[in-house]
Formats: C-alpha cells, structure tokens, sequence
C-alpha cells in the first residue's frame, strides 16, 4: 500500500511534515520517503531521493576550499617568481646599475611567502607540501636524540614535557635491542597526545613534527628528564630543537653586485621548480577531491517504505522520549478524511 499526502479536511496542510523527521534522521522524512497514489512525486520532494548539498561530507569540502585557496597563492607566487626572474635576467644582461626594480621584486615576494600559512588556509608548509584536511606541520630534530644514541648504552626511560611544569609528563622506555621502527613507534605512540608526530627520516634520524600553529609552543617549553644516561636526570632539560629548513628562502637572496644577482637567479628559478611541482600536487588533490563529491552527488540514497516502517516500528517498541516523538509526529494532521482516503486506496 501507498501512502498518500493529503491535505485534511481544513485544506490546511497538517504539521507532520516538519515534525515527522524524528521518525528517522538517517533516511529522511516520511513525507520526502513516500510517493503519492498517482506515482508522482509529493510537492517539494525528489524521487528518488539524493544526496545533496546538505548532506555532502563538511570535511570535503573543507578540502576543496583549501585546495583552491592554496591554487590561488602559488599562482600568485609564481607569477611574482617570473616577473623577478625577467628583472634578474635583463639587470644581468644590460650590467645596467641598480633602479630599485629587482629589490621591489625581491620585496613583493617576501612578502607573499611570509603570508603563504595564511594564504593557503594553513594547508601549505615551509616546504610547499600540501596536506588537508590536516594542518600544514613543521618538522624538527632534537639536538642528541639520534638513532645511534637511543640504540646505545643502557636501558632509560625519557619524560618529555611539553608546554611547561603544569603539563603531563610523556614517557618512553628506552632498552638495548630495540629496533628502529621500535623505537620510533614508541616515540610516536607517547608523543601523540602532546600533539606530535614521530618517524624515521631518510637518512635514518629522529624526525619530530607538529601543526605549524603549535611550533613556537613546542619550540620554546619542550623539556626532557632522563636518568643520566642520554639526559641528565633529576630536573627537566630544554632541549635544543633544529627545524627543518623551507624550501624558499628570500631573505637571503642578495642584489649587491653582478654575483649576487647571479645567485638570486639561480634561487629564483628553483623556487620557481618548487612551485610547480607543489601546483600539480594541489591540483590533483583538488580533482581527486571534485571527483568524490561528483560520485557523492549522483549516487542515489535507498530509501523505501519498508525502511521508514521499519524505523518507526524500532522507535514506537522502546519506551521513553522517541517513541512518544514517533508516534505523536506520524499522528499530526491525521483526519477522518485522510484515514478514508487511504483506505480507498486498498
């Protein structure tokens, strides 16, 4: 039997409708579920129902707002690259003496690179890496704590304080034999709660990392306590952290004299190689990610009946507040005339 929606004898459409989506929040409203006795569609619904904007996952589209911010910034870096490597290329050529030109340029990059978290929405690090929905994250190195050093001498167990005296103390055991992905997950695994990340990096030191937001915090508290073997023991130790360098640097490139000039460009242009190889990585995050919510939007939801029925059957059984919500909302707007009506139906 189909369930038809009727106005009732008032001509004033009933309240249900508003109502009636504490029956199932998962599959709708029994109005957007049910079709009407001529097989149409109820007025103001889709048949069959689909996924739409509402219901479209918040964290994808998260990552399609990063990624087109991110695009947008290293268009914009790059463009300021090229016209600076044009001033760089013609100073160079022409000998001509300093108009003020190519330091303009140097500024107006500065700049934008200082601005580059913010302008990406915090999805590009120092290194041009993109990665949303997680933060941008800066890696660093803690002076003394090696591979080497962790696998030597005797057994210790490391507490790490992050944040000052107030905050919990993480704690790793160190023993002789340990493996490095052993001790690496051991670092990892007590770290994580303090917001930071442990793997092995490719020349096979310790590598720490934390959310760019978090870096200064870590930076400046970050302390270890030992037992005398790596670290001294007793009070905790500010430990000396070594972040990882960005890939562009313009602070540093120079335009006093023609080697100067020629060492900028020589930046300039690997900057450049950095840029692009980063605006295919976005690009193809942001395709990857158009293609999800494209999958997402044509795929139909099964919502039958038998499926709202069975919902309203689970609520109204169990006693307390959403069986009286169940059956209060499938009970607005009911009238002598539409209970009729549905049983002409039969």
């Amino acid at each position: 039997m189909q369930i038809a929606q009727l106005p009732n004898s008032s001509g004033v459409a009933g309240k249900g409708s508003g109502t009636a989506r504490g029956v199932d929040g998962a599959s709708g409203s029994v109005d957007a579920a049910s079709t009407r006795a001529d097989g149409a569609s109820p007025r103001g619904s889709a048949a069959p129902l689909q996924r739409g904007l509402s219901n479209w996952d918040h964290q994808l589209q998260g990552e399609i707002s990063n990624a087109q911010q991110t695009l947008d910034y290293l268009e914009r870096s790059s463009s300021q690259l090229q016209a600076l490597k044009s001033e760089l290329a013609a100073k160079l050529a022409a000998r001509a003496g300093r108009d003020g030109q190519v330091e303009a340029r140097v500024r107006q990059f500065s700049s934008t690179w200082r601005d580059r978290s913010i302008a990406s929405g915090g999805s590009l690090d120092a290194q041009l890496g993109y990665s949303s929905p997680q933060s941008a994250q800066q890696s660093f190195t803690i002076r003394g704590l090696t591979m080497a050093s962790l696998q030597e001498g005797s057994q210790e167990v490391l507490a790490f304080s992050v944040g000052g005296a107030n905050q919990a103390l993480r704690s790793v055991n160190i023993e002789p034999g340990l493996t490095d992905e052993e001790i690496i997950a051991r670092f990892d695994r007590a770290l994580m709660p303090s917001n930071i990340r442990v793997r092995q990096g490719e020349d096979g030191q310790v590598v720490f990392s934390t959310p760019e937001s978090s870096w200064a915090n870590v930076r400046d508290s970050l302390a270890v306590r030992g037992s005398g073997i790596r670290f001294p023991t007793g009070q905790m130790n500010r430990v000396r952290t070594d972040p990882e360098p960005p890939a562009i640097v313009p602070e540093q490139w120079d335009t006093g004299d023609i080697e100067a000039l020629r060492a900028t460009l020589h930046e300039v242009v690997q900057a450049l190689a950095h840029i692009q190889q980063s605006r295919a990585s976005v690009s193809l995050a942001l395709a990857q990610a158009t293609a999800r919510v494209e999958s997402a939007q044509a795929k139909p939801v099964d919502v039958s009946m038998d499926t709202v029925a069975q919902s309203f059957t689970e609520k109204a059984s169990k006693p307390g507040y959403e069986s009286l919500l169940a059956i209060s909302s499938a009970l607005v707007g009911i009238s002598r005339e539409r209970v009729i009506s549905l049983l002409g139906l039969r």
